[in-house]
């Protein structure tokens, strides 16, 4: 969305007519139709605005909704963080399709219960939902340190277990100090989520 505002009128028709010839979305993410069962579900306020961070209160309420959301169809939420702009969980789920239109409906009605809170009818709360599908152990271990680490990443906390809209604490307590530790020097989260959710957004 950012990248779109620094371009040229010629790079931007470049890249639709890219976008148009390989069949994906002019101006969102893509969603796959595949076989995978775990996907890394990631949604972000528009502009980055804090409008489910607006207060302790709204965020709770956002993290039952959220949750109750995701588990609805005897589906699995392995790793999950809030954050007062945007939110990332890991989930194990037999349809994608079906969690994706659960999600969009749970956008619509967050949207409009905010925005009468707020007196601001009309404003664009969310911007795109991404779910990517999870290749392999490592790209799973990584995710789910990725999902954990993303307040620490953002800078509102210093240890994940800090966090209170997160499953990071019930993560260390079930998997233990020493086990957490391993799986975070064996899968190291390096660049990931450079470009799309940069510390400083």
């Amino acid at each position: 969305m950012y990248l779109w505002r620094q371009l040229t009128d010629r790079q931007r028709q470049d890249l639709l007519t890219w976008r148009r010839n390989h069949d994906r979305p002019w101006h969102s993410p893509p969603h796959w139709h595949t076989a995978h069962t775990h996907f890394h579900v990631s949604a972000a306020c528009y502009e980055h605005q804090c409008i489910p961070g607006k207060h302790t209160t709204r965020m709770q309420e956002f993290e039952d909704q959220l949750l109750r959301s995701l588990q609805a169809h005897d589906d699995s939420v392995i790793a999950w963080c809030l954050l007062p702009n945007h939110y990332h969980a890991l989930v194990k789920c037999n349809s994608i399709q079906s969690i994706r239109r659960d999600l969009g409906v749970l956008h619509g009605q967050l949207s409009w219960k905010w925005n009468g809170e707020d007196n601001q009818r009309g404003r664009k709360v969310w911007f795109n939902c991404l779910d990517k599908p999870i290749r392999g152990d490592r790209h799973f271990w990584t995710t789910v340190n990725y999902i954990h680490n993303n307040p620490v990443r953002h800078g509102y906390v210093k240890r994940w277990q800090d966090w209170p809209f997160s499953s990071a604490a019930s993560f260390l307590e079930k998997m233990g100090r020493k086990e957490a530790e391993r799986i975070w020097r064996e899968f190291p989260i390096l660049e990931y989520g450079k470009g799309w959710d940069d510390a400083n957004l």
